[in-house]
């Protein structure tokens, strides 16, 4: 059996109760696991410092010097603090004991050199060090220690129970001990030649027990190589495998639905960008393969065009489609617009969701299962076993990161074939997150705007130059534009953000007086229909002003609407300014985007509103985004599993995902089983990692 395979309470030093614990806190179930517990940083213990090079960076350092007096300092209410004052050839620095001063002052040694290593801050022109760790500077030079000491992931509850750092560190010596450090290669002699990687047995040694920077970061860069080159591995592999195995409905011909909207009934020139992207579509549903599509394009690129049009070739090649949205206003929009576009082409298009009406969904049911419907749009119903289709032939998903790996699954199986798949998203995803989450799907990406777009203005305002802002909304709406004032609403303050609005609300309606204004409000307390009623005024043009919270994100499309002011704006993340802002600018006029601020704004969110008004580029955003926030968060809940890399980074390490997905793809086309004797060590490793059920073998 593999020595690493053990489980962990046979190690020496664990034992059943601290191995219950790894396993619950750490997730550490055998030795495997704890080769693979990576150190978070490391303190470096390999650098002396001198007083007069000291910062206050909060960062640890080791000083050598000595102390030269020793005072009790009192601080009132019987509490006192020990304070010595520490020397070395070029300055003086203080060191402070809060506790155990007794047994400190007894000990200390006057004038005798001490090694000292702790945090440092700064009081006036002094720094101090409070509760040092100290060691004579002999003892200090006759001891063993690595130079960089590592700092692994804990938690509080390791802590409680006494399993301190040195204790892991103290099990990982254990570990190497028994194992003899002998862990076998698993990758192939010319990569490690070519990219002069450092071979296994001496990038784990080095990652915990490093004894120099350079040898800490040829180890990093080995292992975070290999980790991004057999997730690439994975998902191009699964990419190959689905082309191969799974046979796509081909759609042979371009028939008369397609070309006659093409040539006749088009609503603008379409842009280059998405010329492009409908071409790489059209090879991949003419070949046999299942296509499996990411469609990349922001708010208002037309992306539903590209949508509709798919749809119509579908229908020329004799199946149906149908388009999945996650929100009942979003299916709703893209009804409407569908519907619009095609109302001069004799095509069958129905809409279900959760509230579409008995009668209605038995007519639905059965005109799907007969085949004269061709389009069916909706939601989640779309996944209920009563909806079967006569020959699904194309499923598209909008907004996809929002369903769940299952649900997806549910439609593939409505067809004994599976059908083409086209997943749309208007939240831009960056590139490397993309290469790695979609590592299995194609892309597109729409990239430009339809001609007669002029890009939204965003400013920033401060609550202080309220006054100054409300006249250039008087402004707007006498020009005849309306207005979108949006609050923020966070689930866990609700009460709070409900009456922060209502607040706004009456103090616009102060500003805004009637008759000469009319504002509509739309929060998620309010019932559907009055939701719906209040919508529907503003976008015919009743009201001038529509005070919301965010439950506008996605919906309502408003030409006339060119100004969104967004409140406390301090509070949203990047993506979801991003899309409030893709509201307005759906009209030819000149929109506004007015991100309204208190003055105290921390570094991330001054980040944030700089970047607003630098750029309208959604890509560009979302990468900003994902150095703020980091992978987990921008995927959501359904898929935040899905980064547990155990090193790798995907923002700081995208040069070495490159690196990775580049390599991973020449080795496949080379050798695609993995056969080749020098492939051997590669093979078994990548096998071992296929079997277990990690998020990557479930993405798409």
């Amino acid at each position: 059996m593999n020595l690493l395979e053990t489980p962990i309470e046979y190690l020496k030093g664990v034992g059943p109760q601290r191995g219950d614990l790894l396993r619950k806190e750490l997730g550490i179930h055998k030795y495997a696991d704890l080769l693979n517990l990576f150190p978070n940083r490391y303190i470096d213990r390999t650098r002396y410092y001198k007083i007069n090079e000291l910062q206050n960076s909060n960062s640890e350092v080791q000083i050598v010097g000595k102390i030269i007096n020793i005072k009790t300092v009192e601080q009132g209410k019987g509490r006192s603090r020990l304070v010595a004052t520490f020397v070395d050839d070029t300055g003086q620095m203080e060191l402070v004991w809060f506790q155990g001063q007794k047994w400190i002052r007894e000990s200390i040694k006057i004038n005798i050199p001490y090694v000292i290593f702790g945090k440092v801050t700064q009081f006036g022109a002094t720094y101090n060090m409070a509760h040092p760790e100290m060691e004579l500077l002999e003892e200090h030079k006759a001891s063993l220690r690595s130079a960089m000491q590592p700092v692994y992931p804990s938690t509080e509850k390791l802590g409680n129970k006494g399993i301190s750092n040195k204790v892991i560190n103290k099990m990982m010596q254990q570990l190497f001990v028994e194992t003899q450090a002998l862990f076998s290669e698993t990758l192939p002699n010319y990569l490690l030649d070519e990219l002069k990687l450092i071979p296994k047995n001496a990038a784990l040694f080095n990652i915990h027990f490093p004894k120099s920077q350079d040898l800490l970061a040829k180890a990093q860069f080995r292992l975070k190589f290999e980790e991004l080159f057999f997730i690439q591995l994975q998902l191009i592999t699964k990419n190959l495998i689905r082309k191969h195995k799974i046979k796509g409905m081909p759609f042979e011909k371009v028939g008369e639905n397609f070309t006659d909207f093409y040539n006749n009934h088009l609503p603008f020139d379409l842009t280059n960008a998405q010329k492009r992207v409908l071409k790489e579509i059209r090879n991949d549903l003419g070949s046999n393969a299942q296509m499996n599509r990411l469609l990349q394009g922001d708010v208002g690129s037309g992306k539903t065009i590209v949508a509709l049009m798919c749809m119509l070739l579908a229908k020329d090649n004799g199946f149906q489609s149908c388009l999945m949205a996650p929100t009942e206003i979003l299916a709703n929009q893209h009804f409407n617009g569908i519907t619009e576009l095609a109302k001069e082409l004799n095509i069958n298009i129905k809409i279900l969701t959760g509230s579409t009406k008995t009668s209605d969904r038995k007519i639905i049911h059965e005109e799907l299962e007969n085949g004269t419907l061709d389009i069916l749009i909706g939601t989640h119903a779309l996944l209920e076993d009563k909806v079967q289709f006569h020959n699904l032939g194309l499923a598209i998903i909008d907004e996809q990161h929002r369903f769940g790996v299952e649900q997806r699954s549910k439609l593939w199986k409505k067809n004994d074939v599976p059908p083409h798949v086209l997943v749309m998203t208007a939240t831009p995803i960056p590139r490397t997150l993309a290469m790695s989450l979609y590592g299995d799907l194609d892309i597109s990406v729409i990239d430009e705007l339809p001609p007669g777009r002029k890009p939204i203005q965003t400013v920033h305002r401060y609550d202080s130059n309220r006054l100054k802002v409300w006249k250039f909304l008087k402004d707007e709406i006498a020009k005849g534009r309306q207005i979108y004032i949006v609050y923020p609403l966070i689930q866990e303050s609700e009460k709070m953000d409900y009456k922060d609005l209502m607040d706004g609300y009456e103090s616009i309606s102060r500003d805004f007086p009637l008759p000469q204004y009319s504002i509509s409000i739309v929060h998620g307390k309010m019932k559907p229909a009055d939701k719906d009623e209040e919508m529907r005024r503003f976008s015919e043009g009743k009201t001038n002003i529509m005070v919301a919270t965010t439950v506008i994100e996605v919906g309502v499309n408003v030409p006339n609407a060119s100004v969104m002011v967004i409140e406390s704006a301090e509070r949203f993340g990047l993506s979801q300014l991003h899309q409030l802002r893709g509201r307005v600018g759906r009209g030819a006029e000149q929109s506004y985007c007015i991100l309204m601020t208190s003055h105290k704004l921390s570094n991330d969110s001054k980040i944030r509103m700089e970047t607003m008004v630098r750029t309208n580029d959604g890509f560009e955003i979302s990468e900003v985004d994902l150095k703020l926030r980091g992978p987990g968060d921008i995927m959501g809940k359904q898929q935040s599993g899905v980064l547990n890399l155990q090193i790798a980074d995907l923002v700081k390490d995208k040069d070495i995902l490159q690196l990775a997905r580049h390599h991973a793809i020449k080795l496949l086309k080379e050798d695609a089983p993995m056969e080749k004797p020098e492939h051997a060590k590669l093979r078994e490793a990548f096998i071992e990692l296929s079997k277990k059920k990690t998020i990557w073998n479930y993405i798409s």
